[in-house]
């Protein structure tokens, strides 16, 4: 089978980001140019500022990621590039530049959903990994457990009924007066804490996830007392999150006679709990795979992985695509 090089192109939120990697697994570059610097004033990310410097930035990056993988637009046989969920001004920056590049190159156009891609940054860490396997989802806008049947096959299996993990962490983060981003922060101080704290842990009869019951209860917690410690907050709360996320994730292991996690997404990058899912499922017998920490947040090296799958499943888009902010996992 001839050799595939996928460009990816990623403008979901605030990284505009651009990769080349061949046959889904081997990536020639992978640049990202994160805007955080400019959303730190404003504590969380704007839409409008986010797009403008998508747009400013775009064509500069593809030029890098091209360069550094010692590449032409005429060694690039598929464009893909994520389509949603995410910020649709963010997006369509993304979408707009990739149909363009197809139509004027006259290459496979093939549209990735952001969360796939997420997913797939873990055959790009694993080259031995294949599907199936159940995937733990963990982002500021997603807490899925997902049933990956097949590299274009996803089955949810329980979602949060709530708040993100992610999201979690930021408002958390936001009340102790952590700068934004905050989750690595919160993680950062945990290490210097006890748990002191007993904070709610949500459970249903499903695989469904709850956090605005335990975000509420940290919130209290700071706003009614006058001598706490934050690093004691921060581990405490870490501790109830990793409990729910370890428990629903071995119940669905166990359930569909499946032996490999998969972490995906920003959250992935915690610290605390990738190590309460190490210890727990090793007990188990069961293995985890997650992705190096540069390939949890957004980047195009995971779409550009997903995209080839996709494409060589057979499937590509039209030049109509676009851009969908609130796609579902498991859409095409």
């Amino acid at each position: 089978m001839k050799d595939i090089l996928c460009l990816g192109i990623e403008t979901s939120c605030d990284e505009t980001s651009v990769s080349v990697v061949k046959n889904g697994r081997e990536v020639f570059s992978n640049i990202i140019s994160s805007q955080i610097e400019i959303h730190k004033k404003y504590g969380g990310v704007v839409p409008e500022i986010a797009s403008r410097n998508h747009i400013e930035n775009i064509n500069v990056v593809i030029q890098e990621a091209l360069e550094q993988a010692n590449v032409t637009f005429k060694d690039i046989d598929v464009i893909s590039v994520t389509y949603g969920p995410g910020l649709v001004g963010a997006l369509l920056v993304g979408v707009s530049v990739a149909k363009g590049l197809a139509y004027a190159l006259k290459k496979p156009l093939v549209g990735v959903h952001h969360i796939h891609g997420h997913i797939a940054a873990n055959y790009i860490a694993h080259t031995q990994l294949e599907p199936p396997f159940i995937s733990l989802v963990i982002s500021g806008g997603h807490t899925h457990l997902v049933n990956v049947k097949g590299y274009n096959e996803f089955e949810i299996l329980g979602k949060t009924r709530d708040d993100a993990v992610g999201e979690a962490f930021d408002k958390i983060a936001r009340v102790i007066g952590l700068e934004y981003p905050g989750g690595p922060k919160v993680d950062k101080l945990a290490k210097q804490g006890d748990i002191t704290y007993k904070f709610p842990r949500t459970y249903f009869d499903n695989l469904d996830f709850s956090f605005s019951g335990i975000k509420t209860a940290v919130l209290n917690t700071v706003n009614n007392s006058k001598d706490i410690k934050v690093e004691d907050v921060c581990v405490s709360f870490e501790e109830a999150v990793s409990e729910v996320l370890v428990t629903n994730s071995i119940k669905a292991l166990q359930q569909n006679n499946c032996d490999k996690l998969v972490l995906a997404g920003g959250v992935a990058a915690n610290s605390y709990i990738k190590e309460k899912l190490e210890n727990a499922l090793n007990e188990k017998g069961y293995k985890l795979y997650y992705p190096p920490n540069v390939l949890c947040t957004d980047n195009a090296a995971m779409i550009a992985s997903a995209g080839y799958y996709k494409y060589i499943s057979g499937k590509q888009d039209t030049l109509d695509l676009n851009a969908i902010a609130n796609l579902k996992i498991g859409e095409r």
